[in-house]
């Protein structure tokens, strides 16, 4: 396996390198994965709890996939149910809603689904949108819209890091921020 440069950050007491990735050239991110760090999941949605307590909402909504341990971990630790809007249709998913958004780690356009029966959950109630990184912005506003065609109101976006124009971020609910790397 390639030894990669780190980052080091602290979230919610833990300590962690982050890896940093060249996505495009001159230009590299520091890749926070969560998946499997239960410890981290745990930790990151009992300190994003406190900060969402002021909020009145009913629905955490989250893309899959890198960012499902933490909605689990939040849903459990404020007691409100979860959803995970998909990449791809299946057929039980019925009468679904989609939105086309753009990928930073990927690069590629990527659809966002939500599940028929989760339209149900959605429908008319208060959303947190929840990631693990709020970069770019495409994932939010893919998210964002297919809430507004489901009847929601989006009342916070939460994520453990923000990343790149820290201004532009000020809204989240967040735990940290990473920057770019550029060279």
């Amino acid at each position: 396996m390639a030894k990669h440069e780190t980052y080091a950050v602290e979230i919610a007491g833990l300590k962690r390198e982050l890896p940093l990735f060249e996505i495009k050239p001159g230009l590299k991110i520091a890749i926070l994965n969560i998946l499997g760090d239960t410890e981290l999941a745990q930790a990151s949605a009992k300190e994003l709890a406190k900060k969402l307590a002021e909020k009145q909402f009913d629905v955490l909504v989250t893309a899959e996939a890198k960012s499902i341990p933490l909605a689990y971990a939040l849903s459990v630790e404020t007691k409100k149910p979860y959803v995970v809007l998909r990449k791809a249709y299946k057929l039980y998913m019925g009468d679904a809603l989609k939105a086309e958004t753009l990928s930073i780690t990927t690069g590629q356009p990527q659809t966002l689904i939500l599940d028929e029966k989760d339209r149900e959950l959605v429908k008319g109630k208060n959303v947190v949108i929840v990631d693990d990184v709020i970069s770019t912005g495409s994932t939010l506003q893919g998210m964002r819209m297919i809430l507004d065609k489901a009847g929601s109101t989006v009342v916070a976006e939460a994520a453990i890091f923000t990343e790149g124009d820290r201004a532009e971020w000020m809204h989240i609910v967040s735990l940290g921020h990473l920057p770019l790397f550029t060279e």
